[in-house]
């Protein structure tokens, strides 16, 4: 197999590009450095073409590897036929392939294997031959002490065809082709509903669905009912279809007396062998293809988590709520150092109101604080009541931000919390967390496993290696878009810079409190472990903003910093012009004069690393995520009371999956915007119009108290 043109023709994208970027990936570099800084080589990849390419390399060498691997196997049974190798070699996937070898795998012991101990496998190939002569006297021959009778010989003999028409390629793509376009998923309510969560699968309890049509979130829904043993769940068909294109091909000679005993081994093979194996194909093919769905559907909820917009010079309280052990606050300042702690108790059962909002209004006036964080959790909603109060009475300018709390108390009792602050009791770090969130997303949720950030939907019951790979890379992604201030970012962070593990990570944290900060970029390569492939990946992604070199505050990597000074004497500066605040304006205009095109034949020079320079030229120190709408702040608090169908609100989209986005408008519950009343448009996914972080007008279609259920739409009608 040409790997190359293989991976050229399903991505559509030009073989040298493949070429140049496998190279690349052989070489050991980093997706993130590939991207940016090899953009001549790869044709201006993007990143998640870059990976497609990897992840499509992997699976093809494996593959590969696994021909190579079943045509040694089959050849130690002395059966690899020409046609046979010329099979496996053409071969594209891994399914194809196992299909091939199916016939040739070991097997426990079964009753077509016991029939061919007995000898009756030559009596099976001559009745498969179907010629004229009477099935009870080809039988006759072979009869023995083991074979003492004419049914046992038939039933042998069917037993092995049966087997050898069910492990026949061919034949189970034929029958793989019927189930999936006309079977049908039947659920039924388990005969015990297991769970007491079974009620969560209500909907199932008497439901079908064709099994081509069933979304992605209804497989992860009904397969954790099964497993939950709420549901009884199967593939069911008419079989007669299949049946009569199985015999088509088998039925060499309709008229042979052996002809209806085959179509009976046939049958049998159907009902007893194939159709349950390919009935469990099936689940695991729509589990597989619902797993990839839903993991990338969390991928792109957390990839738009991390990058929200950080909240800047603010002096933040941060509250994690609580009813008998109190609400933990913390009062931290706008670079996350933490300035205070203490504990106030005022909701049930101690009721020290009062004294809570004192304590509240010294802190926020001792420490300067014009924004509080409280965490979703229990006691949230009493916790935003007393802050209204608060508002309202001692501090009108103050506003509030409730803040989804998922992975909190994972961050709590990490490790990294723990050398953080090691004094602190876990609910303070958690705390602490709350404030931080708001500060800085990316820099603080990098801190927690993904999976427990809570933006998904079933990320429990998905792939967790799959989930776990997917969500390093968005992480790894996003961080390196953003870039990374050298001299205070976390060992946390650091390790998902491009290039640098944990253990690179904390020796850099080791050099900067022996040695003190880092003054210029090249200083890294004195960091131990960090040689020169990991200093060429990593430091165009790190940020020194106040270095000796301006241009370590850009995302030009120290490899073209020649390049940029040529760019910058060509509009008469200097890179330590771009410390003068003064002029960064005039140079930024100088620069959008320039002809890239023109610069990169002038000075030799890949035009898209042209480009990039005189982007990273005109904004040193720029962080992307400024550009972006802050979160929405509250100085007021409804209650699901208050709300009233027609009602307009404003509301942050806090997580987008495959039937709509639950919206958070300041109650309680979040609200559902159903993927119907997402757009006067068709979509067929909400992440065409949303991403979390968002924040829209939606409008109350109706609230069901009871039941805790806001049903909200963007489609908003004003009379």
């Amino acid at each position: 197999m040409d790997i190359i043109k293989q991976i050229a023709d399903e991505l559509k994208i030009h073989h040298r590009q493949v070429k140049q970027t496998i190279a690349l990936l052989d070489e050991g570099n980093t997706i993130p450095f590939i991207a940016r800084y090899r953009k001549e080589m790869t044709g201006e990849l993007d990143e998640v073409v870059i990976r497609d390419v990897s992840d499509r390399l992997t699976y093809l060498r494996n593959l590969e590897a696994r021909k190579e691997e079943v045509t040694h196997l089959i050849q130690q049974q002395d059966k690899l036929t020409n046609d046979l190798a010329s099979s496996i070699g053409q071969a594209t996937t891994l399914q194809q392939l196992e299909d091939i070898y199916r016939p040739f795998r070991p097997k426990r012991r079964t009753r077509a294997s016991i029939a061919k101990e007995k000898g009756l496998e030559p009596l099976a190939q001559i009745l498969f031959r179907q010629e004229d002569d009477p099935l009870d006297v080809l039988c006759q021959a072979y009869l023995t002490d083991e074979v003492p009778s004419l049914a046992d010989a038939k039933q042998g003999a069917s037993d092995i065809l049966a087997e050898q028409f069910a492990d026949d390629a061919s034949l189970r793509q034929i029958a793989r082709h019927y189930t999936w376009h006309q079977g049908i998923i039947q659920c039924e309510v388990a005969a015990k509903e297991g769970s007491e969560d079974a009620q969560e699968f209500k909907m199932y309890f008497d439901y079908q669905e064709p099994v081509h049509k069933i979304p992605p979130h209804r497989v992860l829904a009904i397969n954790r009912g099964e497993r939950l043993k709420a549901l009884k769940v199967k593939v069911i068909l008419e079989p007669d279809s299949i049946l009569r294109s199985l015999e088509k091909r088998l039925i060499t000679n309709k008229i042979s007396p052996v002809a209806p005993w085959i179509q009976a081994a046939i049958e049998d093979s159907y009902h007893r062998l194939l159709a349950p194996s390919i009935e469990r194909e099936i689940r695991n093919q729509l589990t597989e293809t619902a797993e990839e769905h839903g993991i990338s559907i969390f991928g792109k909820n957390l990839h738009s988590l991390l990058l929200q917009a950080p909240v800047r010079h603010r002096n933040i309280l941060g509250v994690d709520p609580a009813y008998r052990t109190g609400c933990k606050i913390v009062a931290i300042n706008c670079f996350g150092d933490l300035l205070d702690t203490t504990t106030i108790y005022p909701h049930e059962p101690q009721n020290r109101k009062n004294e809570a909002l004192k304590t509240l209004a010294r802190l926020i006036s001792d420490y300067d604080i014009s924004l509080v964080t409280i965490g979703n959790g229990t006691a949230c909603r009493e916790t935003e009541q007393l802050l209204a109060e608060l508002i309202k009475d001692y501090h009108p300018t103050l506003q509030y931000l409730v803040i989804n709390e998922a992975g909190a108390s994972v961050y709590s009792a990490s490790d990294i919390a723990r050398k953080e602050f090691p004094h602190l009791d876990v609910a303070m770090r958690g705390a602490v967390s709350i404030a931080r969130r708001v500060l800085d997303p990316l820099a603080e949720l990098v801190k927690i496993d993904p999976k427990s950030i809570g933006v998904g939907l079933y990320q429990h019951d998905v792939n967790q290696k799959s989930l776990a790979k997917t969500l390093g890379e968005i992480v790894e992604s996003c961080v390196n878009y953003v870039g990374v201030e050298l001299n205070s970012a976390s060992p946390a962070l650091l390790r998902h810079v491009a290039g640098l593990s944990m253990p690179v990570a904390e020796e850099i944290l080791n050099h900067r409190q022996s040695i003190g900060e880092f003054r210029k970029r090249s200083q890294l390569k004195e960091v131990k472990g960090l040689g020169l492939k990991t200093f060429q990946q990593c430091a165009g992604f790190l940020r020194i903003s106040r270095g000796e070199d301006p241009l370590d505050n850009t995302a030009v990597h120290p490899e073209s910093y020649g390049l940029a000074k040529k760019i910058l004497s060509l509009i008469g500066y200097k890179s330590k012009d771009l410390l003068d605040k003064s002029v960064i304006e005039e140079i930024r205009t100088k620069l959008t004069t320039l002809d890239g095109k023109q610069i990169a034949k002038e000075l030799e020079a890949g035009e898209p690393t042209v480009r990039d320079i005189l982007d990273s030229l005109g904004q040193p120190g720029r962080d992307p995520r400024d550009q972006l709408p802050p979160p929405l702040f509250r100085a007021d608090v409804l209650s699901l009371e208050d709300l009233k169908t027609g009602m307009i609100l404003q509301g942050s989209v806090q997580n987008v999956v495959d039937f709509g986005a639950f919206v958070d408008i300041g109650v309680k519950k979040a609200g559902l915007v159903h993927i119907s009343q997402i757009s006067d448009r068709y979509i067929k996914h909400p992440t065409e119009v949303l991403q979390v972080g968002d924040i829209i007008t939606v409008q109350v279609l109706s609230v069901e108290p009871k039941q805790g259920r806001i049903s909200l739409t963007m489609r908003v009608r004003e009379d």
